[in-house]
């Protein structure tokens, strides 16, 4: 299971009409919330048709449902996907063959439908009604950390909708070092397959002043930046973003910080072809995830220095 994953809703599950009551019904839309909003993402299926849906006030949508979707568009965890099915769906029963028509063509965590939508889909483990979620495998299987093989494919699947969704990418590493291929090589490549976003995110590097081996920690900026600015400009241009790197006189914990999640990473991005080896991603709290985007952020602390490099 992703620590970021991506789910799919029928329209009904946010229609007060659909339950025994607008009771329960705001009851399910809380504990929707509370789970989404820290670590989901919702389809925005057929192009971005499927919130146009909750523009027609003829259906009792729920006040929590509405509030919910409101926090999905403002913290970016609506997101867009391709139509699947030939007519655009006119019921939310063939909302959910349009969700699992998505799921056929990029797997997704799962579909949360109400126990009327859900009903004709028992056989399918893909498909959960809203009141029956703490049974669904997927949703049992969440968890705020997550074993992983230390190799860039395990990475790649980890992060996939991280990559592809985040607005905002900081990583914090004191040794970054796009020179050594041997420890970064993968990082490398993670940040090239930016390459393929239309809409490019803003990337930050967190790394220490000084640089080579030893205990003398004494910044060197200067030497730093004529170390690393090279071969980070290989990179942006690669991927065509912009990069804006942060020198600090010392840190020790690394970390992945997006606007999207919060990921503590013991090893950073190192790779190794030991067989077996395997390392523990944990999401981070969001208040925790927000403390360590304070303490790199230069409005809170200043930095021994910060350059900027452009790909583009």
């Amino acid at each position: 299971m992703a620590l970021l994953a991506e789910y799919a809703i029928t329209p009904d599950v946010f229609d007060s009409a659909a339950y025994n009551s607008e009771e329960v019904c705001g009851l399910y839309l809380q504990a929707l919330k509370d789970v989404l909003l820290h670590e989901g993402l919702v389809r925005n299926l057929r192009s971005g048709e499927w919130a146009k849906i909750f523009e027609d006030s003829s259906r009792p949508w729920h006040q929590r449902g509405k509030e919910l979707l409101k926090k999905l568009r403002a913290q970016n965890r609506s997101v867009l996907v391709n139509a699947t099915q030939a007519t655009a769906p006119q019921t939310d029963a063939e909302w959910c063959l349009e969700a699992l028509g998505s799921h056929a063509s990029r797997p997704l965590a799962g579909v949360i439908a109400t126990e009327t939508t859900a009903a004709p889909h028992a056989g399918n483990d893909t498909v959960s009604s809203v009141n029956r979620l703490t049974s669904a495998p997927w949703w049992i299987a969440r968890s705020p950390s997550l074993r992983l093989g230390r190799t860039l494919t395990e990475y790649q699947a980890a992060l996939a909708s991280v990559l592809q969704h985040a607005n905002s990418l900081t990583f914090i590493d004191p040794f970054i070092d796009f020179t050594d291929h041997h420890q970064y090589g993968d990082l490398i490549k993670i940040l090239v397959s930016l390459q393929a976003r239309s809409m490019k995110p803003l990337v930050e590097i967190h790394r220490v002043a000084w640089y080579g081996g030893g205990n003398d920690k004494r910044p060197k900026v200067k030497e730093v930046v004529a170390a690393l600015q090279p071969s980070i400009q290989a990179v942006a241009k690669a991927a065509g973003i912009s990069v804006d790197v942060f020198l600090w006189d010392d840190f020790h914990d690394r970390y992945l910080i997006t606007d999207l999640i919060g990921l503590s990473l013991p090893h950073g991005f190192g790779t190794t072809t030991a067989p077996n080896t395997q390392t523990t991603w944990t999401r981070l709290g969001r208040n925790d995830r927000d403390s360590v985007q304070r303490e790199f952020d230069p409005a809170h602390r200043q930095p021994r220095h910060k350059f900027t490099v452009r790909g583009t």
